[in-house]
């Protein structure tokens, strides 16, 4: 068959632009328009208090004064390290104003992390929450930080030495310099990847990525009103997702964010209840708790009113997006989408018009470019059909990692963003996943995709959630291992999955062991840690064979 020849354009929805015009500015002019035009619309909801554009904007102001009379410059790498709340969102934009690059710190880092990210960034001040403070104080010795700035939003931070409080700063003047930043040319963010392989690197993001990729999911979305539309922010905003979907979007869009600073199942339920979101970004794992949830039927009518439910970060499996469709009794359309943190990080999405197509991720969203390209060299584009290894381009991709050219170079190549993810192409232009590159399973010379097996497992009535990866073997290299969560008040036994697989798959590809687990190694947005489960298989067989010695 023909290559792809941007076969998507001819799936695209009649209401979505192939093609958009993107401004000129930084992020935060792009804060400035909003607060310009819609000055009395609630910016936030947080903890019962709400803060309008014109007060948003007012205290992003006073803190990039204060941040400016404190020593921080253009340029600058920062350190920001808390939950959602207003305060992290107020510093992520006084940041930006000053032309200072915004380091995300994932709040549940232990030391090693931190300092191994404020070393490897050149971070010299970090702004954190106070209950997070005692393990920065743990690392500074052994990093480059100068200044550290604490805030909370349970109570205000009183001044200490050596520290300085949010609470006292944000008392600046609504003045900071007027800072010349190139938009195209600038970074405004550092998003340290998950470090699946060798050590965490800082993916550099600019103010044009950030933007772009913005106005792209705003430009793939239905149905939004300028100023009338309501965020549901429970995604994390320091990681690349929650911020695109949920902070950037909200500022473009002129909406309200209603804030939670973490997911549980009753307060969420509760706050739409309460406060009516129109749009819900969200993870695998937040819909399979509600599928769950013992009196979702008492909020299905508040669900169904939400217009727009996205899920990403980790594949959505087909079982957990049908029983979101049946508890909801058919009124909510959930869709997928995908991407990763080198682009910004949304590239595909299913449209929300039709039916989401089973297995798939969708189109590539407006200016985003894909091509399935061949597992052995990488740099030739194969037919429609055939499986390869899914590139990337857009202005969302980018600028590269920082100082680390070896792995630029190797992950940019001839233009294309190579993302390490295997799919291929139908005659449509959708996009189907088969597995990470890195997470095929070489067992016995056959190359075997972890998600087609948990696809299967999934069809089995007692499983609540799996994972399968490849754990060594002395005879087949590797071999095909199932780690599995049960539904509640179920039982089961290690056979009976491998006898339910075998008459669902070839052979080499069932399981040779099954694990059960209460619960799946994740990251804070949900994606399932793999090489946490292999990591522990190896240290087992290095802690056996050292008893053995």
């Amino acid at each position: 068959m023909k290559k792809n020849q941007k076969l998507w354009l001819k799936s695209y929805p009649s209401n979505v632009k192939p093609h958009i015009d993107y401004p000129y500015q930084s992020l935060g002019q792009m804060l400035d328009v909003t607060v310009e035009k819609m000055p009395d619309t609630l910016a936030m909801i947080f903890g019962g208090q709400t803060l309008t554009y014109r007060q948003f904007g007012d205290q992003v102001n006073r803190f990039a004064g204060a941040l400016a009379d404190i020593g921080i410059v253009r340029g600058d790498r920062v350190g920001l390290m808390g939950p959602n709340c207003p305060q992290w969102e107020i510093a992520f934009f006084a940041l930006l104003k000053l032309g200072a690059i915004v380091v995300q710190t994932n709040p549940m880092y232990i030391e090693r992390e931190i300092a191994y990210q404020m070393n490897d960034s050149g971070a010299t001040t970090i702004i954190v929450f106070e209950m997070m403070y005692p393990r920065v104080k743990n690392i500074i010795e052994e990093t480059a930080l100068e200044r550290v700035i604490v805030f909370n939003f349970l109570a205000p931070v009183q001044p200490a030495e050596g520290l300085y409080s949010y609470d006292e700063l944000i008392k600046h003047e609504p003045v900071y310099p007027n800072v010349a930043i190139n938009p195209i040319e600038d970074l405004a963010v550092l998003q340290y990847t998950g470090g699946t392989t060798g050590v965490s690197k800082g993916v550099m993001l600019t103010h044009h990525n950030l933007i772009a990729n913005t106005l792209q999911v705003i430009e793939w979305s239905v149905n939004l009103e300028y100023g009338n539309e309501r965020i549901l922010t429970i995604l994390p905003v320091f990681h690349v997702y929650g911020m695109t979907n949920c902070l950037n979007f909200a500022i473009a869009l002129a909406a309200t964010q209603i804030i939670l600073p973490r997911f549980e199942p009753d307060q969420v339920l509760e706050t739409i209840r309460a406060y009516k979101p129109t749009l819900f970004p969200g993870a695998p794992t937040m819909y399979m708790a509600l599928n769950s949830h013992p009196r979702i039927e008492e909020y299905r009518e508040s669900l169904v009113a939400i217009k727009i439910y996205v899920s990403g970060s980790a594949p959505l499996p087909l079982e957990v997006s049908q029983k979101f469709v049946e508890v909801t009794q058919g009124g909510a359309h959930l869709v997928e989408g995908y991407g990763l943190s080198e682009a910004s990080p949304i590239t595909h999405c299913n449209p929300f018009d039709r039916p989401t197509r089973t297995g798939s991720i969708g189109l590539p969203i407006p200016d985003t470019d894909y091509a399935i390209m061949d597992l052995e060299t990488g740099d030739r584009e194969i037919p429609v059909g055939e499986i390869g290894e899914i590139c990337i381009r857009g202005p969302q991709v980018m600028k590269g990692y920082w100082q680390k050219h070896l792995e630029t170079a190797e992950t940019m190549r001839n233009g294309w963003l190579h993302t390490g993810d295997i799919g291929r192409m139908d005659d449509e232009g959708f996009c189907f996943i088969i597995d990470r590159k890195k997470d095929i399973i070489i067992a016995g010379g056959f190359n075997i995709y972890p998600r087609d097996i948990e696809e299967v497992l999934y069809e089995h009535p007692k499983v609540k959630e799996v994972v399968v990866a490849g754990v060594p073997d002395q005879y087949r290299g590797e071999t095909v291992k199932a780690y599995i969560v049960l539904k509640p008040n179920t039982e089961a036994n290690e056979q009976e999955f491998i006898a339910f697989c075998k008459t669902k798959m070839a052979t080499f590809k069932v399981p040779r062991y099954v694990e059960f687990r209460d619960e799946l190694p994740r990251t804070i947005v949900g994606k399932v840690l793999r090489r946490k489960l292999v990591e522990e298989e190896i240290a087992k067989l290095e802690a056996a064979a050292a008893s053995q010695t």
